[in-house]
């Protein structure tokens, strides 16, 4: 009798734990959508705790403030992506055909996660100020970069890809190509007079990037630098 009056306590302490990180969770996710639609300034508090339906209390209960909540957003979306990046299985006896993978799932994860695009563009508008103060941001280290750094060291030990090239280059090669696309695809939808959206264009697109990358690592490329000197 008194082990089960003891665990009583112990069960509601588990409930309430429970019940507090799915609201905490649910404000995140709604955090999450408000600020991508409206940005920082338009990403108010009310619109939150109402996507939440849940109080604006909670909301400086748990994160303390609007900018605590937003770091906590751009903590997750971090978190997820370097997640998703760790679990990326490439087989770095076959090179080319692991950087294409890379590539393609980088391309892949924007078009998959449009408010990562999205909440990236808000931040940098901001310089930067609101992910700067975030302790665990350096704990998101990419795994894609450690990745593609095995898959180069195992491509120039085979000849196919010269040594100069660095994995940071690279991957902000990778990035860029399907950032920009992706951030900018309405305005150069406008601005090209053409659809970048439909399947078609979108793999063209990244037909062409990982033609790119591909060449720019192959070894018989010419490095730039050296190339520029010849000039």
């Amino acid at each position: 009798m008194e082990r089960k009056r003891a665990a009583k306590p112990q069960r509601r302490a588990g409930v309430r734990e429970a019940s507090a990180q799915a609201t905490r969770d649910s404000i995140l996710r709604a955090a999450t959508m408000v600020f991508a639609r409206y940005g920082y300034e338009g990403g108010s508090v009310e619109k939150i705790s109402k996507a939440a339906k849940s109080y604006d209390r909670m909301i400086y209960y748990y994160f303390g403030s609007k900018e605590g909540l937003f770091i906590e957003v751009l903590e997750g979306i971090y978190r997820t992506m370097d997640e998703a990046e760790a679990a990326l299985e490439l087989d770095v006896l076959q090179p080319v055909e692991a950087l294409t993978a890379a590539i393609r799932f980088v391309h892949g994860y924007y078009r998959k996660n449009p408010e990562f695009v999205t909440l990236l563009n808000t931040e940098n508008l901001h310089k930067g100020r609101h992910i700067s103060k975030s302790r665990r941001a350096g704990e998101y280290s990419s795994h894609a970069i450690t990745a593609i750094r095995d898959v180069l060291a195992r491509g120039v030990a085979q000849g196919v890809f010269r040594a100069e090239v660095t994995a940071r280059d690279i991957y902000l090669l990778i990035a860029s190509t399907g950032y920009f696309y992706m951030s900018n695809r309405h305005t150069l939808t406008a601005f090209l007079g053409e659809p970048l959206e439909t399947p078609e264009a979108v793999a063209r697109w990244e037909a062409f990037a990982i033609d790119t990358v591909l060449r720019a690592v192959h070894a018989a490329a010419t490095p730039a630098i050296e190339a520029l000197s010849n000039l």
